[in-house]
């Protein structure tokens, strides 16, 4: 009997890891990520099947809750093949090589501050290193094109199509043929919004027996996007004219790009200051680079800027600061800032040294675009904190708090409805990838307004097709 299993991302957002054993045919992962926030132990454990055994990884997207945890698969033995768009696999480059790296430098220092109590044995090895990290891309690969077939084994085919999550983002459709009955298994991965600053509105799909499809944000619809991106503009010309600096503490991926196209947009239609825009942040200008080498998978508002002027980020207002030094040398701009630097929640990065410098003055801002975890720097100011720790130092949080929920590169509740209704068949909907309340909000929405049945899945439940 062909069955799938999940391992990740059942009654939780993060972790993503599909299980899919075929009666007569590979077996198959679809992602192999991370688990985050309460459920991060997870992320060491063993697990649940042979990754010997595994035959094929098919990958939605380069998130980390979606492929952090493939240098773990090939440490403990796998060495089938990868199957994923060629802009995820380089992006997947830039973010497993530098998980490594955060994972080795936390290792170290770890351990020397076990040292000193006589407690070595306690700390735990990184969970992977950068060798294996690198050996992920020695593995075979198969790119795959949007919207063209691939058959992985006799009667198993198939299709990634643009899911507008992030670039290189894609739902992944699995046709199993047997005795002249084909059976079709759809995975949505995560989907992007209809109405999204860079990427296109996800592609639908005519035809699945069986869907699995993200939940995230099932219970809600997010704030409309035009008001948010007004509510930066005017942050942005406010605290410029004020004399003060706009910090952002943004995600490498996604949201920074789409913050440089807004500014861009900005700079064309003549709101914007004059200033300087510093992107501060290595993994940032890589994925930037990245995402204009695929510039004809991003939406036509990005490609009409790149159209006006040969490139679709840059700007003369924008400067990079890849190096250590050129980061240091932003100190010396007193005000007319706008310095985008990870990491997102503030819990590392460049964005601390510029905190350091310019959290404690009342004409600055920082602006959140991104949700902030329980625990993180970034959450503590939003929550009000009247200072934060950083590198030993209490730094008074004086500085205008902006927290702007309208960015988001997931589906809201209206989005998924709307993406579910294309169908013109669809048997069977199975949750994932989302908190358990929310999928109960998910669930009896579905069934109020699309008449279906939606079932919740649980972390390792056999469904079989």
């Amino acid at each position: 009997m062909t069955f799938i299993q999940s391992f990740g991302a059942a009654e939780t957002v993060t972790g993503s890891c599909h299980f899919l054993q075929l009666k007569n045919g590979p077996q198959i992962l679809v992602d192999c990520g991370y688990f985050q926030g309460s459920d991060e132990n997870k992320t060491f454990a063993p697990f649940d099947f042979d990754p010997k055994k595994v035959d094929i990884i098919l990958i939605t997207h380069a998130h980390l809750d979606h492929i952090g945890r493939i240098p773990k698969l090939v440490k403990e033995g796998f060495d089938g093949k990868v199957v994923a768009l060629r802009a995820t696999m380089d992006l997947a480059e830039v973010i497993l090589l530098d998980s490594a790296k955060i994972a080795e430098e936390d290792y170290k220092t770890a351990l020397k501050k076990a040292r000193r109590s006589g407690n070595e044995k306690s700390v735990p090895p990184p969970i992977y290193s950068t060798d294996d990290a690198k050996s992920v891309f020695d593995l075979t690969i198969q790119y795959a094109d949007y919207n063209k077939a691939i058959e992985l084994s006799p009667g198993v085919k198939v299709t990634f199509r643009n899911a507008g999550h992030i670039l290189g983002s894609a739902t992944i459709q699995i046709e199993l043929s047997e005795q002249g009955y084909t059976k079709s298994l759809l995975f949505s991965g995560d989907l992007g919004s209809r109405k999204d600053v860079i990427m296109p509105p996800p592609a639908f799909v005519k035809h699945a027996d069986a869907l699995y499809i993200e939940s995230t944000y099932g219970d809600r619809d997010h704030r409309p996007l035009k008001e948010t991106i007004e509510e930066f503009k005017d942050i942005v010309i406010k605290t410029l004219s004020n004399q003060g600096n706009v910090l952002i503490p943004s995600f490498a991926i996604e949201r920074t790009q789409e913050i440089l196209l807004i500014l861009k947009q900005m700079y064309y239609d003549k709101e914007l200051p004059v200033c300087k825009v510093f992107l501060d942040s290595p993994m940032a200008i890589r994925a930037t680079q990245i995402y204009t080498n695929y510039h004809t998978e991003l939406n036509a508002s990005a490609n009409k800027l790149l159209q006006r002027d040969g490139t679709v980020f840059d700007f003369p207002y924008l400067q990079y600061s890849l190096k250590d030094k050129d980061s240091v040398l932003i100190n010396k701009e007193e005000s007319g800032c706008i310095i985008i630097a990870g990491s997102g929640m503030c819990t590392g990065g460049r964005i601390q040294h510029h905190f350091k410098h310019r959290l404690w003055d009342p004409r600055n801002s920082v602006v959140f675009v991104g949700y902030q975890v329980q625990g993180t720097r970034g959450r503590q100011m939003i929550d009000g904190a009247e200072s934060i720790q950083l590198y030993h130092e209490k730094i008074k949080v004086n500085a205008q708090i902006h927290m702007l929920n309208g960015f988001s590169a997931h589906a809201d509740q209206s989005d998924l409805l709307a993406w579910i209704r294309e169908f013109e068949q669809l048997d069977k909907i199975f949750l994932i990838h989302g908190e358990p309340d929310k999928q109960a909000v998910f669930k009896q929405v579905i069934k109020e307004q699309l008449h279906k049945h939606a079932h919740i899945v649980k972390y390792g439940e056999k469904i079989y097709l």
